[in-house]
């Protein structure tokens, strides 16, 4: 039988908790808020989700199957991704097509959030760092490298002597984040951070100093996704989803740097970006010099710079210098993780940059809103990305 024609699909209703380094709270409980927040967001009743999305389980959060029992859901389409915050895009991809393809028809992308109950992440006890191959966060203990950071950090330094740049101009990320982060009430890290803090800070792994490192955070985002046809009969504007594109992997690919740059690679090339690499923009019918707003996972410093690069917003070896003088807080050229991110809103694997991307398409980011906000990308590093559009 064939599939029938698929239809087009909008977030109605987004929900995030209080966010915090240390919370009582279970993950359970704080998924279970975030869900309802969003419910009550989109003017639903739990009864109207029959789809469940979700990027994170145990140990850092909780499995599909529990949530859906706890929350008294009745579920007929689920995904439960890898329990990494990069997943995130996959999951929103998964309950995208789901609802477009009528396997679902209120979808609840969800998740709970507590590091704080894990204890430490990455280093010599971190069991992930045993898989064949070398860690899931670009670890390699068996070249010493025991942690994520130590992946981001050799990308960056092998990226500042290919294109000859002082490695402390990425300071204009955490700079920015932290700004940003001051004009969000429910923002982690809200501390002043001017470029003398920066170099005063300690190195982590070198040549990334602590702000160049994602917060671990306790907390939940939940994210509501059904045709637009409904979320135009709903309270919220629809926020449309315009395009996607999925996660990349292969030879040349590293989580931490754009094509040829990682750590596997041979030689000393990298492919120039071409519009067949990122066909989200044809599917938008947007390109990037139409997005207003970009979101992205910013678990390190470079991947700003590195996902600027791999979707055409600046030329190869560009995108250091091109973040200077402001350009990337909320009232310069490109506007990048306006609510904080991972390095100063909270570590919500994701979840965060997608409820901040919903906002910035309403209107309703306070004090951080971009003026005439109509087109907001969510990208990664590894080459995933989803443009949400506002509704026309």
């Amino acid at each position: 039988m064939p599939l029938g024609p698929t239809r087009q699909v909008a977030v109605v209703g987004v929900g995030i908790t209080e966010l915090c380094r240390v919370s009582p709270r279970s993950a359970l409980d704080l998924a279970a808020e975030a869900l309802r927040l969003a419910l009550d967001d989109a003017g639903l009743h739990r009864d109207a989700v029959d789809g469940l999305y979700t990027n994170v389980g145990f140990p850092l959060a909780v499995d599909y199957d529990r949530m859906a029992e706890a929350f008294g859901l009745r579920i007929r389409s689920a995904v439960q991704t890898w329990t990494h915050g990069r997943f995130v895009g996959p999951a929103l991809q998964a309950a995208v097509q789901a609802v477009a393809l009528g396997t679902s028809e209120v979808a609840a992308c969800v998740a709970g959030v507590s590091f704080s109950g894990i204890g430490l992440v990455g280093g010599a006890g971190d069991l992930e760092g045993t898989r064949q191959g070398g860690g899931s966060h670009g670890e390699l203990p068996h070249y010493g490298m025991t942690a994520p950071g130590a992946g981001a950090a050799m990308a960056f330094s092998r990226y500042c002597a290919r294109y000859g740049e002082d490695p402390e101009l990425i300071a204009a990320v955490p700079l920015a984040a932290r700004r940003h982060a001051r004009l969000n009430p429910n923002a982690q890290l809200s501390t002043p951070l001017e470029l003398a803090d920066y170099r005063a800070a300690p190195y982590v792994v070198e040549p990334l100093r602590r702000p160049d490192f994602a917060l671990l955070s306790d907390g939940g985002g939940a994210l509501l996704v059904t045709t637009v046809e409904r979320a135009r009969d709903l309270g919220k504007p629809a926020v449309v989803v315009g395009g996607m594109q999925g996660l990349r992997a292969g030879h040349d690919e590293f989580i931490f740097a754009p094509p040829g740059l990682g750590v596997f690679t041979q030689g000393d090339q990298r492919r120039p970006v071409t519009p067949a690499d990122n066909p989200v923009y044809g599917m938008a019918g947007v390109g990037p010099q139409d997005v207003d707003v970009l979101t992205l996972y910013d678990a390190f410093s470079p991947n700003v710079l590195f996902v600027l690069e791999r979707f055409g917003f600046t030329g190869e070896g560009e995108a250091l210098r091109w973040i200077q003088d402001g350009r990337i807080e909320v009232d310069g050229e490109l506007p990048v993780n306006t609510a904080g991110g991972l390095l100063a809103e909270a570590h919500l694997c994701g979840w965060g940059h997608l409820v901040e991307a919903v906002r910035q398409l309403r209107g309703g980011a306070g004090d951080r809103q971009v003026a005439d906000c109509e087109v907001v990308q969510w990208a990664t590093p590894f080459g995933d990305s989803v443009i949400l559009t506002r509704d026309r």
